[in-house]
């Protein structure tokens, strides 16, 4: 008895599999990145809201004050917000007796906290050190020290006095991370520090050609959460968003600092909870209104 062949399939009909599949996967990937994004976005939100939210309770356990923007030890805002984003047992293995990059701390300063970090940031994070992507804002000023907003050294305002209002003040904006390379390939990665001493007599052109001449580059922003110097975890409104000009440290002091972002914009934390979306299109005077807490201005309709 002869055993009866079974029928197989033909080129045509495999190509024909293979063009539907390949449609499925094109209408499927395109939905799947999408909503990625979308996610992301929900994220990077969210982050914003509970350092927002993390500021006020702070707030309320200590009478009205606002966190240090930074404090004699370096430590930042992000570092005194921990016990009120759920990681008080990172806050107590913190030595708050020496400064915030002493050896003794070394453990505590590398732990990665999934608040502090943009998933919108590729940047992959070196195992030494753990990095943010969420600056407090100093104001619209070049020092830390003397400065018009809720987080410079010595910030004067409490949370129930702001005298703009919390909703027309920023608390963070989220920014990319220095890559730490030592060329000046990118404003976006790379800035230049100069010395502290600098900072005194700092214009508003200083940096453009020390990054044009590949001097001076430093590309550690945001590399510290712990550290709340200048382009550690503390930035300032004194340059546009995504301007050309490179960001320019004076020896953690302050310096000239711009809104780095990838895509079409970034999110800010206002002082009131809400978060903002900004785009390149914001004007610089607007941005240095927000980030200002006393100036009594209206703020402009690209807000």
């Amino acid at each position: 008895m002869r055993p009866r062949s079974r029928p197989g399939y033909g080129l045509f009909q495999l190509l024909v599999v293979v063009a539907l599949i390949a449609l499925v996967l094109g209408m499927m990937i395109p939905a799947l990145v999408k909503s990625q994004i979308e996610a992301a976005r929900q994220q990077k939100a969210n982050n914003l809201k509970q350092l927002g939210l993390a500021v006020h309770n702070y707030a309320s356990t200590y009478a009205s004050k606002l966190p240090p923007g930074v404090d004699d030890k370096h430590f930042s805002v992000l570092f005194h917000l921990l016990p009120y984003i759920e990681q008080e047992a990172l806050y107590k293995a913190v030595d708050k007796t020496v400064e915030c990059d002493d050896k003794a701390n070394a453990k505590a300063r590398s732990t990665r906290v999934k608040t502090f970090l943009s998933p919108s940031d590729p940047l992959e994070e070196k195992d030494s050190v753990a990095g943010t992507n969420y600056f407090a804002m100093a104001g619209s000023k070049a020092s830390i020290g003397d400065n018009n907003g809720l987080f410079c050294r010595d910030n004067k305002y409490n949370i129930g006095n702001i005298p703009d209002g919390s909703s027309n003040t920023v608390f963070f904006v989220e920014m990319l991370r220095g890559d730490g390379g030592k060329k000046a390939e990118s404003v976006q990665r790379q800035h230049v520090r100069l010395k502290a001493g600098e900072l005194k007599t700092l214009k508003v052109t200083d940096g453009v050609k020390d990054f044009e001449n590949d001097k001076n580059i430093a590309a550690d922003r945001g590399s510290s959460w712990i550290d709340g110097r200048f382009l550690r975890a503390m930035t300032n409104g004194t340059r546009g968003a995504n301007d050309k000009r490179p960001d320019v440290d004076c020896g953690g002091e302050g310096g000239l600092a711009g809104v780095r972002f990838l895509g079409d914009g970034t999110f800010v934390g206002m002082g009131d909870g809400s978060v903002h979306w900004i785009t390149p299109k914001l004007s610089f005077t607007t941005w240095q209104l927000v980030c200002q807490a006393d100036d009594g201005m209206v703020i402009a309709n690209d807000w």
